[in-house]
């Protein structure tokens, strides 16, 4: 060996042993190749399922919302959003597949946007904007709860990332004349107001779920395992008619208008089973269109808004005194001279009345022979009769917001606090409370629980009035509406017993004398009752405010179409009296201070 060769035999060696290292790495990397892809090749598939595959959930159809008749309340319509995977986008600058396309083939971020910005039909600069702030995010909404043929063209824009998934949008047939009462539901189909909300749970369904393999445009390559079926919510039957929903409406309504009212609330009960037949509110909103929605529009008045109820309270002041056993119907109170001094305040009637008989105290409506028969009577005697029939104790709908009202209750009572209270004012009560009041009166004086679902048998009932006493107070109502201040509610064909009312609203420093509620509070047929109604309209501004004149007549137009959609037989015999005496009006409550 010459001494130039042994010079280079290290160097030839180490030439040898890279070679030999390399060969031995190429015989490890293609025996893991050829044992991954041949031996093991669910390995890679699974590696690359797991980069690629979604798990996503499918929407469950909410529950429809009927009325008792089966009309559709509120009802879900599929739609389609639009989403986009921002991060998939912006990493297609560092996607080999797209960096090994020719350069004019390749896709540029920027490019994508402004092409799905067209497709839109929106400013490039503004989505591409969105797109930044979400860069990092796999998710975006982009257009929610838009027709098939909107989204379809969006999609058909062929954006990386960009795909459509399906929702449901709920949608309300009646609009805002029962708004209030069914609520709405949010864009993510979540209950906010009304039954939607207070019943979000039976409402919702259960969502089901799909697992599936998608390439970067999102396009669903294949689907893993076995769909998992979305199970529809329950659909709730209410007890409303929409028949007399929309009556009631349309003559609140028109109230409002007529006499420049702030607010206003009726509510029509079914005497026998405590049904609500109609709810209705003043102001309302278009469930369907909440753009320009204002706060006090979704209020349920009817069980929220709270108010005295004023000389509504006379008849239940009587029915106490009947039931004490102190009372009959022949019982004669004096109410002479016609005023009660209390100190320096004084509780007066329109005129002095002299010595009247329980009915006469109810036609004239005497706020004086109400107190009188009260203070007779032991302290808690016309505060127990107001609490059984429901005043100052939660109705119980379950309803979002539902008030319990207001029944003061004193250790000891001063007089003008017993006097005040038999004729309706220091308590208050919302619409719903006092219509279940009138309802129980109706019904023989069986207490039955108010409810907002469609009853197939009469639920059991609490008897608080004695029947006897209970036929006895309606007759003397319907004197009320014959000769007294009820006459605007009268029926064709149809007795009513009724009574109105008109109380001052309570302000800052008290009681505003020019502010007023209007109530009036009736049964109908008189003789076989069926149905119970209260009318209440807050501050009228017209001429008008008694409730005689305001809200009566709402419940005469509204209680004739309900008793004739109901095909309520009329119980008004040939001959009966008509008797036509000037009104005396049922004077509001006025604390009249002496002297200084």
């Amino acid at each position: 060996m010459s001494a130039h060769d042994q010079k280079h035999l290290p160097s030839r060696w180490r030439l040898y042993l890279v070679y030999a290292i390399a060969f031995a790495l190429f015989a490890v990397a293609g025996g893991r190749l050829f044992y991954l892809t041949v031996l093991d090749k669910e390995f890679l598939q699974s590696q690359g399922d797991m980069r690629a595959e979604r798990t996503e959930s499918i929407p469950a159809t909410r529950g429809m919302i009927l009325d008792r008749n089966g009309e559709p309340l509120a009802v879900s319509t599929p739609t389609w959003t639009v989403i986009a995977n921002p991060r998939a986008l912006w990493k297609l600058d560092e996607d080999p597949v797209n960096l090994a396309k020719p350069i004019g083939e390749r896709k540029q971020p920027r490019e994508e946007i402004a092409r799905l910005a067209e497709a839109m039909g929106v400013g490039s600069a503004w989505l591409e904007e969105r797109f930044e702030s979400n860069r990092s995010r796999g998710f975006m909404y982009l257009k929610r709860q838009i027709p098939p043929h909107e989204a379809e063209a969006i999609v058909e824009a062929d954006v990386v990332g960009v795909t459509k998934i399906k929702e449901y949008k709920r949608f309300y047939p009646a609009g805002e004349v029962t708004a209030q009462v069914v609520g709405f539901t949010n864009i993510d189909d979540k209950g906010q107001e009304g039954i939607e909300l207070a019943y979000e749970q039976a409402l919702q369904g259960k969502p089901g779920q799909i697992s599936y393999i998608k390439d970067l445009k999102g396009n669903i390559i294949r689907t893993l395992g076995q769909e998992i079926p979305e199970q529809s919510g329950e659909t709730i039957e209410l007890s409303i008619d929409m028949r007399l929903q929309y009556l009631a409406y349309r003559e609140l309504k028109a109230v409002v208008t007529e006499q420049r009212a702030s607010s206003a609330s009726a509510v029509i009960l079914d005497v026998r089973t405590g049904e609500v037949l109609a709810m209705v509110n003043q102001p309302s909103y278009n469930p369907n269109d909440r753009s320009d929605i204002e706060p006090e529009q979704l209020r349920n008045r009817a069980v929220i808004d709270l108010f005295e109820p004023g000389s509504t309270m006379k008849p239940f002041s009587v029915t106490a005194a009947l039931r004490s056993g102190q009372y009959s119907t022949e019982s004669v109170i004096d109410t002479n001279p016609g005023y009660i001094r209390f100190g320096r305040y004084t509780i007066r009637d329109f005129r002095n009345y002299g010595e009247i008989d329980l009915e006469t105290v109810l036609v004239k409506s005497s706020n004086v022979g109400t107190s009188r028969i009260a203070l007779s009577l032991p302290q808690d005697t016309i505060w127990n009769m107001f609490y059984e029939l429901g005043i100052g104790s939660p109705v119980g709908l379950g309803f979002p917001g539902e008030t319990t009202g207001k029944l003061p209750m004193h250790p000891k009572w001063h007089p003008s606090e017993i006097a005040t209270l038999s004729y309706g004012y220091g308590l208050s009560v919302s619409t719903l409370q006092l219509a279940q009041a009138y309802m129980t009166l109706a019904n023989d004086g069986n207490k039955v629980p108010i409810t907002l679902f469609k009853q197939d048998i009469p639920p059991q009932g609490d008897q608080v009035v004695p029947p006897d006493i209970a036929r006895d107070v309606v007759r003397m109502l319907q004197s009320v509406v014959i000769e007294g201040s009820g006459k605007k509610a009268q029926i064709p064909g149809y007795n009513v017993a009724g009574k109105t009312g008109t109380v001052h609203k309570v302000g800052a420093g008290g009681y505003e004398y020019d502010q007023y509620i209007s109530l009036f509070a009736g049964i109908a047929p008189a003789t076989n009752p069926r149905l119970a109604m209260v009318v209440m309209v807050n501050d009228p501004k017209g001429r008008k405010y008694y409730g005689g004149e305001v809200s009566a007549p709402v419940f005469s137009r509204v209680m004739e179409g309900a008793l004739t959609t109901l095909n309520i037989p009329p119980d008004r015999p040939e001959g009966l009296r008509e008797v036509r005496l000037e009104s005396d009006n049922d004077v509001p409550y006025r604390v009249v201070q002496q002297g200084g």
